[in-house]
C-alpha cells in the first residue's frame, strides 16, 4: 500500500463516488417543446464527429492535428537555414508563400487570426521575404515597412526579433541586453539561477546565451539588408526605448545590463571558457535521441544557433540531428511550406480518445484501445529538468510531443491518466505505470497548493523583469485551469475533499478567483478557459456546487453568453481584463461554458440548451466545425495557439456530456 499525504491508498482507489451535490436551476426533465428533436440531433451529431475521428486515427493509434501560429516561426526558421548557408530557393519560395498569404489588408502581419497588426512579427516577416528574394519596392513589403515606421521602426521591437536581426548584421549586438554565459554555471540555492526559470525559458536561454556571447554575424553577399525599417538608420538603438519608473527591478537590470557590458572582453571573467564548455555539454545533453530540444521551436533554433556559433558546422551529429527534428515540424502543401511551433501528438491523442468515451463510444472499442496502448508507449521514466527542485520524485509523467523526455508537463499526464485509470486492470495498462504517474502529478504540487506546467514554485515574479524578458513569460506559476485539471483527474480516481492535497488545490483556486467570479485561463483563452477547467475539477472532487463562490462563477458564464447562443472570449482579453467573453463565438469557447454549466448542475437549463443548439447548427455534413479564431495559448499577451483539433474535440465531449441522460433513447451507433 501507499501512503498518500497521510492516507492509505493505492493511488487508483478504483471506486467511482457519488455525484456531488449539485444546484439545478434549470426547469428538470428535457421532454417539452423547446427540446423537440434536440436529443436526436445530438446523438446523430455525436455519430457524425465520432465517424470522422474514427477515419482519421493513425495507424500506430494516434491522432495528431496542426498547431498553428503566427509566421515568425516559419520567418525564422527560413532565417535559421540561410545562417547555416542552406539556402534553398525552392523551399525559400513556398515560405514566402506561406507569409504573404497570412498578410492582412493593412500589409502587416498580426499573432493570431482576426487580431491587429504586430510590430515584431510584421519585422520578421517582411526580413524573410527580403531573405527569399522579394524587393522592398513591391506592393506587400511597401504596405509592412509604412507600418513599421508609423510604430517607431525597428527600435521598437521585441528583444528576440532584434537577436535575428543581429545575427545577419542588421542590428547592433551592443543594443541587446546580455546574458553571461557564466548564469550557467550558478547553484540551484542562487537565488537567479537556470532553473528557475520555466523550461520554456531555459530551454530558450542556455542556448542563446551561447549566442550573445559569440555575437556571430552571417554575411549574405545578396541580401539588401531591412535598414529601411530604421526610424533613425545612423542612430544606435537604445536598450530599451520605454519610459522605467525609476525605483523598479526593469531598471535595476537594465543599469546591470550596462555593467555587464563594460565587463565582456575583461581578463576579470575567469570562468567564461568553463561556462562555455559547461554550457554546451548541457545543451548537447538535453538534446532527446531523435534531436529535439524541448519540443519547441526557439529551443530547437537556439541550441542549433548556439552550436553554430561554436563553430561546428551542420555535418555535426546534435545539428544535424536537430535539422531534422525541425523538418518534422513542418507542413508542406502543394504551394506552401510553414513550420510549427510544436507538435501535439500526446494532447490530441488524449483529448480526443477522451471525447469519442464521453461521447459514449463502448471502452473496448479497437480505435481507444490503440489510442491507450500508444499512449502508454509514452510514458516518460527517466528524470528532467523537473528533478531539480524533486530530486526524490521518481518519473512518471507525459510530454506534449512525440519526443521530449526532459520536459513532460502537468496537464497532458493528468489528461493522459483521466484516460488510461478507465483501463488500470486490463492487460496494456499496467497498474503500476499508472499509480507511478498520479504520484508524479501529486509530488508536482507546489506550496501554494496549485500546479504548474512544468516544475515546482516557479514563480520568481520579478525574472519577468529582465531584459529579454519582455514576453512577461520567464516563469511557470501555479495556475488554475492546471490545477482544475489536476482536480477533474483526482476526483475520477477516488480522492475527494478529505484529501490534503485535494484541500490545498481548493484553497488556492479560491484565492485565485477573480472577482466576478471567473478564473484566468493560463493555457487557453482565456477566462471561459479557466473557469471551465476549474468548475469540472471542482465537481469531481465533490465540492459543493451550490456554494456561493461557485454560483458566482456559474452566474457569470450564463451572463456571458452571446444572442446566437454560443461564448466566445477574444486573445486581448489578456491585455484587457474588460474584454473577458468579449468576441465572436467559437465552437470550442461554447463547448467549454457548456462544459462547466453542466458540472455546475445546469444540464436543463435554458441556457445549455441553447448553447447545445449552438453548436448543432454550426456542425458541417462531415462531423467537424469550422473555427479560425486562436483559442489556445502560448505566452499570454504575445503568442497565441489555434489547436486544430479543438474545434471538434471539445464540441464532442459537450453533446456526450449533454447526451449521456439520455443514452439509450437515441440511435445506437
Amino acid at each position: 500500500m501507499e501512503i498518500i499525504n497521510g492516507e492509505n491508498s493505492n493511488i487508483l482507489h478504483g471506486n467511482m463516488r457519488a455525484h456531488p451535490r449539485v444546484a439545478t436551476t434549470g426547469t428538470g426533465g428535457l421532454s417539452c417543446p423547446r427540446t423537440s428533436g434536440l436529443i436526436e440531433n445530438a446523438f446523430e451529431a455525436i455519430k457524425k464527429t465520432q465517424s470522422h475521428y474514427l477515419d482519421r486515427q493513425e495507424k500506430e493509434g494516434f491522432w495528431w492535428y496542426e498547431l498553428e501560429a503566427n509566421v515568425t516561426i516559419t520567418a525564422e526558421y527560413m532565417m535559421l537555414l540561410h545562417f547555416l548557408g542552406m539556402k534553398d530557393e525552392a523551399r525559400d519560395r513556398k515560405m514566402a508563400r506561406h507569409i504573404l498569404r497570412n498578410q492582412r489588408t493593412d500589409g502587416t502581419w498580426a499573432i493570431h487570426w482576426g487580431g491587429d497588426g504586430d510590430l515584431s512579427t510584421t519585422i520578421e516577416a517582411y526580413f524573410a521575404l527580403k531573405l527569399a528574394g522579394h524587393s522592398a519596392e513591391e506592393e506587400p513589403l511597401c504596405r509592412a515597412r509604412a507600418f513599421v515606421l508609423d510604430k517607431g521602426g525597428v527600435e521598437e521591437a521585441r528583444v528576440f526579433t532584434k537577436i535575428f536581426l543581429a545575427v545577419f548584421g542588421e542590428f547592433d549586438w551592443k543594443a541587446i541586453p546580455s546574458i553571461p554565459v557564466e548564469i550557467n554555471l550558478l547553484p540551484v540555492w542562487f537565488p537567479v539561477n537556470i532553473y528557475n526559470l520555466s523550461s520554456w525559458a531555459r530551454s530558450t536561454i542556455v542556448p542563446l546565451s551561447v549566442v550573445l556571447e559569440m555575437k556571430p554575424v552571417k554575411t549574405v553577399p545578396e541580401f539588401p539588408g531591412v535598414r529601411e525599417l530604421y526610424a533613425s538608420q545612423d542612430k544606435k538603438p537604445a536598450l530599451t526605448t520605454k519610459r522605467l519608473p525609476i525605483f523598479s527591478w526593469k531598471r535595476f537590470f537594465i543599469a546591470l545590463d550596462g555593467m555587464l557590458k563594460k565587463t565582456e572582453n575583461s581578463s576579470l571573467r575567469i570562468f567564461r571558457n568553463k561556462a562555455m564548455d559547461h554550457t554546451e555539454r548541457w545543451i548537447r545533453e538535453h538534446q532527446d535521441p531523435t534531436g529535439d530540444w524541448g519540443g519547441i521551436q526557439p529551443a530547437m533554433v537556439n541550441s542549433i544557433l548556439a552550436l553554430a556559433a561554436r563553430g561546428h558546422d551542420v555535418s555535426d551529429d546534435a545539428i544535424r540531428k536537430g535539422l531534422e527534428a525541425l523538418e518534422r515540424f513542418t507542413i508542406e502543401r502543394e504551394d506552401e511550406l510553414l513550420l510549427q511551433s510544436c507538435i501535439s501528438p500526446v494532447w490530441d491523442t488524449a483529448l480526443t480518445a477522451l471525447a469519442l468515451l464521453q461521447s459514449g463510444m463502448e471502452e473496448q472499442h479497437p480505435s481507444i484501445i490503440e489510442a491507450c496502448k500508444w499512449l502508454v508507449s509514452r510514458q516518460i521514466s527517466t528524470k528532467g529538468d523537473w528533478s531539480v527542485k524533486r530530486p526524490k520524485l521518481e518519473a512518471g509523467g507525459w510530454a506534449f510531443e512525440f519526443d521530449n523526455s526532459w520536459y513532460p508537463d502537468v496537464d497532458d499526464t493528468a489528461v493522459v491518466l483521466m484516460l488510461l485509470s478507465r483501463y488500470a486492470d486490463r492487460a496494456f495498462v499496467s497498474r503500476p505505470d499508472i499509480d507511478r504517474g498520479v504520484r508524479w502529478v501529486l509530488g508536482m504540487q507546489g506550496r501554494d497548493g496549485g500546479w504548474g506546467a512544468f516544475d515546482v514554485d516557479n514563480n520568481m515574479k520579478m525574472l519577468n523583469q529582465l531584459p529579454f524578458g519582455d514576453l512577461e513569460a520567464m516563469i511557470d506559476p501555479s495556475t488554475p485551469d492546471i490545477t482544475g485539471r489536476v482536480l477533474e483527474l483526482l476526483g475520477m480516481i477516488g480522492y475527494d475533499r478529505k484529501n490534503e492535497a485535494v484541500r490545498r488545490a481548493i484553497e488556492f483556486l479560491r484565492k485565485a478567483q477573480e472577482e466576478d467570479g471567473t478564473w484566468w485561463g493560463r493555457w487557453g483563452v482565456n477566462f471561459i478557459y479557466g473557469t471551465s477547467i476549474v468548475l469540472s475539477g471542482l465537481r469531481s472532487v465533490g465540492e459543493d456546487m451550490g456554494s456561493v463562490y461557485v454560483r458566482k462563477s456559474v452566474d457569470w458564464l450564463k451572463k456571458s453568453q452571446r444572442p446566437d447562443g454560443g461564448w466566445g472570449e477574444c486573445c486581448e482579453s489578456y491585455s484587457d481584463p474588460a474584454l473577458k467573453c468579449s468576441g465572436a463565438s467559437t465552437p470550442s469557447q461554447t463547448a467549454w461554458a457548456l462544459l462547466a454549466l453542466m458540472a455546475a448542475g445546469e444540464e436543463s437549463s435554458d441556457k445549455t440548451i441553447k448553447g447545445i443548439r449552438y453548436l448543432l447548427k454550426r456542425q458541417g455534413q462531415d462531423g467537424t466545425w469550422d473555427e479560425e479564431w486562436f483559442t489556445g495559448t502560448g505566452f499570454p499577451k504575445y503568442f497565441m495557439l489555434r489547436y486544430h483539433n479543438y474545434r471538434n474535440c471539445f464540441p464532442l465531449m459537450a453533446l456526450g456530456k449533454f447526451a449521456s441522460r439520455f443514452r439509450g433513447q437515441g440511435p445506437g451507433k
